[in-house]
């Protein structure tokens, strides 16, 4: 369980903090809904560990998260802005969220390979994030995430640019995420996207 308790933050410009209190069962997609400028991605940061608290924590499985780097917590994030390595090819910005230093089994090639395929970028591994549509780029920046297979995933506007053929590749695919026992939090303007992936809805 991903344990939001009493969470609060605000920026330089604001008065009053932002305050988050939420459970989110393992296996659950929690669509997390309100207004621009509301705190939704700011608060997908906060989880991530991007930004820290004024008070408050984040517990998975009971213990708490909210000190630790960003790189030690069993979260793997999705962005408006992908976050692709530019000077990696596709397959070593997808391999590098599987293994840091990319020493993939072939069975780890394999699952990349695949799930290009599903994504439309067969053939595509070799290719550099510049030579990539911005669609492109989210999908490679989807696959990622989906490989990594990390116990919580946090999604923000994750198909922005993508056609519904590909969409419903990648909902399938998070789905079976869910599956597995992965706990999404997801930001989407797109009722689509709540619709297929979401178990239950969080307002701000």
């Amino acid at each position: 369980m991903l344990e939001i308790d009493r969470l609060e933050f605000r920026y330089p410009e604001q008065t009053t903090p932002w305050h988050f209190h939420f459970q989110v069962e393992a296996g659950e997609c929690l669509a997390i809904q309100g207004p621009s400028g509301s705190g939704k991605s700011t608060l997908l940061s906060l989880i991530a560990g991007f930004l820290q608290p004024e008070a408050g924590r984040v517990l998975w499985q009971g213990q708490p998260i909210h000190k630790t780097k960003p790189w030690q917590r069993p979260i793997t994030s999705v962005f408006q802005e992908h976050n692709l390595f530019e000077h990696l090819d596709v397959l070593t910005n997808i391999g590098l969220g599987i293994h840091p230093g990319v020493k993939l089994a072939a069975a780890d090639q394999q699952r990349i390979d695949s799930a290009l395929a599903k994504a439309g970028l067969d053939g595509f591994g070799n290719r550099m994030p510049g030579e990539l549509s911005g669609g492109q780029r989210q999908r490679v920046a989807l696959l990622r995430a989906i490989l990594r297979q990390q116990p919580i995933l946090l999604l923000d506007e994750p198909m922005t640019g993508l056609d519904m053929d590909t969409r419903q590749v990648l909902y399938a695919m998070l789905n079976d995420e869910k599956a597995r026992g992965a706990t999404l939090l997801l930001v989407s303007h797109d009722e689509e996207d709540r619709r297929t992936l979401a178990d239950r809805h969080w307002n701000l």
